[in-house]
């Protein structure tokens, strides 16, 4: 009887849909951690993951798993190998979140374009300001450069356009005519395209190529006060050089949904950095979004036990054919 435990809870309507499925059990584990992993685990064919780490001392409780299935699309936390090396497929929900994501992205933009923030704090206090030449712009007829042109890069590239923007678009790994047929600029030098930019929002992956690639260098090839825009993987940017790119006025704003170390602490440089308008990694957490990984996870999970896998989600696809 095929058993699914799900590390913390998940949707109701995900959790109904494992159930009515027959012989399947679920098991919704909340609080995790050592104790209730050591107790849980040992049972489990399935496993559901939110943010915790999946890693060979997490495995060694999991003597039966056969999936993993991450409700989200990023797995840093996830050791790929060892799930690989034990023949258990590592799932994500691609276009569950993308929506989601790509509506925050241009929430962060809007916030800090028109100082949504500021202008709530001292409207509360009855500071009733107009100043005559407000420091907010106008998105449309500003230029954004979109790095990455996948499923969120995409939707945001095409919201930006929706709102009268520039789109430029740096993505090595997509043939120019697909950004060209889409209606967007495509371009080749990063550091020319960092330079005209007004706006940099970045969706790539976190991985050795990735990590850390917005960097000082990065930031100083940016347009003198020009934003940046994070919702991808907090890994990406050296936080030490955004606060300081924050603090000596290169760059006018920022807006971050994610961070290098997650839930922050309190010594994290950004904390002190002006003009930065930071989210919980809650990017993809609406109520929609939130519901679609959960049956993304769930179609996984019932797919892999019917033998019926679809390898568009899963991450180490070897396992697939070496299974079959």
């Amino acid at each position: 009887m095929p058993h699914v435990v799900c590390l913390r809870p998940v949707h109701p309507e995900a959790i109904e849909r494992l159930r009515a499925a027959p012989g399947v059990t679920v098991e919704v584990l909340d609080p995790v951690n050592e104790e209730t992993v050591a107790r849980a685990m040992p049972r489990a064919d399935a496993v559901i993951v939110r943010a915790t780490r999946i890693d060979r001392a997490f495995l060694a409780h999991a003597p039966n798993l056969r999936i993993v299935a991450r409700h989200g699309v990023g797995y840093d936390a996830v050791d790929v190998d060892a799930l690989t090396e034990r023949g258990i497929p590592l799932t994500v929900t691609p276009d569950a979140n993308a929506a989601s994501v790509a509506e925050h992205a241009m929430m962060l933009m809007l916030n800090i374009a028109r100082g949504t923030f500021a202008y709530d704090r001292k409207t509360r206090a009855l500071e009733w300001s107009n100043p005559p030449v407000p420091n907010t712009f106008d998105l449309g007829g500003r230029t954004v450069l979109v790095v990455g042109f996948g499923r969120i890069g995409g939707r945001v590239a095409r919201l930006c356009g929706a709102f009268g923007m520039e789109v430029l678009v740096r993505d090595p790994f997509i043939p120019q005519n697909t950004i060209k047929g889409a209606g967007f600029t495509p371009v080749k030098s990063l550091p020319a395209a960092l330079a005209r930019a007004d706006i940099v929002t970045v969706h790539v992956p976190s991985n050795p190529q990735t990590r850390g690639m917005v960097n000082g260098e990065w930031l100083a090839s940016m347009k003198q006060g020009a934003v940046l825009v994070n919702t991808a993987r907090g890994t990406l940017v050296n936080e030490e050089a955004l606060a300081g790119a924050l603090t000596s006025g290169h760059l006018a704003a920022a807006g971050l949904d994610v961070f290098w170390e997650e839930p922050l602490r309190a010594d994290n440089p950004l904390l002190a950095a002006p003009n930065l308008v930071m989210t919980p990694h809650s990017a993809a957490a609406t109520e929609q979004g939130i519901r679609r990984m959960g049956l993304s996870c769930a179609d996984s999970i019932l797919a892999c036990f019917d033998g019926r896998l679809d390898e568009d989600v899963v991450i180490n696809q070897d396992v697939l054919r070496r299974n079959t």
